[in-house]
């Protein structure tokens, strides 16, 4: 796995998932195949060749050429013939969209979390767990002066960052254990400190109902973050919010921006069951507002 110089990892797939389902009469291995293509397109990449395809999915080249013609062929994939390489074609978009789209959470946490973004000056987002990592679904950027650089389809590792830990805390503890250990078998190095954030983490969301990241992942990002878990069963969602340390130092992270995080999962949470309106509030922009005067308090270098 590596992670390119804007900070969207590179998540180098394997074809584990077809060994899983091995002498399983229902799974169609050659769609799972292209669909481990599609999969392998991430933000901001450009074009891929048959070769680079090949590298991140660990199928065979000449699976992988017919696979991409078939793609392309079908509409979700689009050759550049002077490259000898591919990108996404619209039909995926489509797909992707849908998918958004059917996500009523976004629609009904999106002013919370512009409200959140504004009063704290740093983006908040919205995220799943997609396999070994999550997935930003949403994001609010507010009036923030940097930029994490981070967009809508990110993937970016579990372990260690708040938006991952949000997700893992709320997993059963088997789970949680087995997202762990393919963390560390990827960075072995980080072994220890993998297993002590995780364990920071449960205890800061079973006594605070927030996680923190300290830079684990990047020293340029601080962020807290709060796991959503939907009432109707339909998944997990954890909210984030990252800036860098002098923005978000440790003490804020507890005092402000946690608590901020924890309060729009209860406002977001309300909203979606029907205890309150899908907009916000006097109570929750006191709330937030209060958040937001962090930066004005002469300790903290403001007027």
């Amino acid at each position: 796995m590596t992670a390119n110089a804007r900070g969207v990892v590179d998540d180098v797939a394997t074809d584990k998932s077809n060994h899983s389902h091995a002498g399983d009469r229902k799974f169609v291995t050659a769609l799972a195949r292209g669909l481990e293509v599609l999969r392998c397109f991430h933000p901001r990449d450009g074009f891929l060749s048959n070769q680079e395809i090949a590298e991140r999915t660990s199928l065979p080249k000449p699976t992988v050429t017919r696979l991409t013609y078939t793609l392309c062929e079908l509409g979700y994939l689009m050759q550049i013939p002077r490259l000898g390489k591919y990108q996404l074609a619209p039909g995926t978009i489509t797909l992707g969209y849908a998918a958004l789209a059917n996500l009523g959470i976004r629609h009904v946490a999106r002013e919370f979390m512009d409200q959140a973004a504004e009063a704290l000056a740093a983006p908040v987002a919205l995220g799943v767990l997609d396999r070994s990592k999550a997935l930003y679904v949403g994001i609010s950027r507010g009036s923030a002066t940097f930029t994490v650089q981070l967009e809508i389809g990110s993937r970016i590792p579990l372990v260690e960052t708040a938006m991952g830990l949000a997700l893992l805390v709320t997993l059963p503890e088997a789970e949680r254990e087995e997202q762990l250990a393919l963390a560390v078998e990827k960075h072995p190095e980080k072994g220890m400190l993998m297993r002590k954030t995780m364990d920071r983490a449960i205890a800061d969301y079973e006594q605070y109902g927030f996680v923190v990241s300290t830079g684990e992942w990047r020293p340029d990002i601080f962020a807290a973050g709060a796991p959503l878990v939907a009432a109707d069963g339909s998944g997990i969602y954890a909210f984030n919010c990252g800036a860098p340390p002098h923005h978000f130092p440790p003490e804020r992270l507890y005092s402000e921006v946690g608590p901020v995080m924890a309060s729009l999962v209860r406002v977001v949470d309300d909203a979606l069951n029907g205890r309150r309106p899908h907009r916000p509030d006097e109570a929750w922009m006191s709330k937030v507002k209060a958040a937001g005067a962090y930066n004005a308090r002469p300790e903290h270098g403001g007027p």
